[in-house]
């Protein structure tokens, strides 16, 4: 005796059969706009991000400048500033603008240095401190990882959505089928106890 195959057919929504429904078309049509949306949506929320992030790092050196601050009190033995990887203390230094004026704030600093020492800190335009400008290897490792992770979430949300219409959908191809069959069995008299 031979085992029955089972042969499966591609693309079978958008094939012409009297079994197709025009409900198995809208399916058909909601997974392919789907996985356009997504595609599409997903490449150009991921080259927006590339950009917002290239935009900022560069808005982000422009403002920042390079300034000799000077201690003005010893570190000691202070607890370093945030992670073990990360060494240095906070301490009070003091520089002076491009106008003049006087400037104070807190700056990591190496531990164990005595007030009066010169330190190179980096400020905004403001005058107060900031963080170091990144880098063009730092900025291209942000822009592509924040690139692909709007992709992702982009490309994820549609095809949620997708995902979701086409079970709707599926509820309703259900639910027709159960009435389909409700008034087969009645005209027949086989009404279902």
């Amino acid at each position: 005796m031979a085992a029955a195959q089972c042969t499966r057919i591609r693309l079978w929504r958008w094939r012409r059969s009297p079994l197709r429904r025009r409900s198995d078309l809208v399916e058909a049509w909601v997974v392919l706009a789907g996985w356009a949306f997504a595609l599409v949506g997903g490449l150009i929320a991921g080259l927006y991000a590339v950009g917002a992030v290239e935009r900022a790092a560069d808005e982000q050196r422009e403002r920042s400048r390079q300034v000799t601050a000077v201690l003005m009190e010893d570190t000691g033995d202070r607890a370093p500033a945030r992670a073990a990887s990360d060494y240095r203390v906070w301490a009070k230094v003091g520089w002076t603008g491009p106008d003049g004026s006087t400037h104070t704030d807190d700056a990591r600093v190496p531990p164990k240095t005595e007030a009066g020492t010169e330190i190179t800190v980096w400020t905004d335009g403001r005058g107060q401190i900031t963080a170091e400008p990144l880098t063009t290897a730092e900025t291209q490792l942000h822009a592509v990882s924040g690139g692909i992770l709007a992709a992702l979430c982009t490309g994820g949300t549609v095809l949620g959505t997708a995902w979701l219409l086409r079970l709707w959908l599926q509820h309703r191809q259900l639910e027709q089928w159960a009435l389909e069959w409700e008034r087969i069995d009645t005209t027949n008299g086989w009404k279902p106890t």
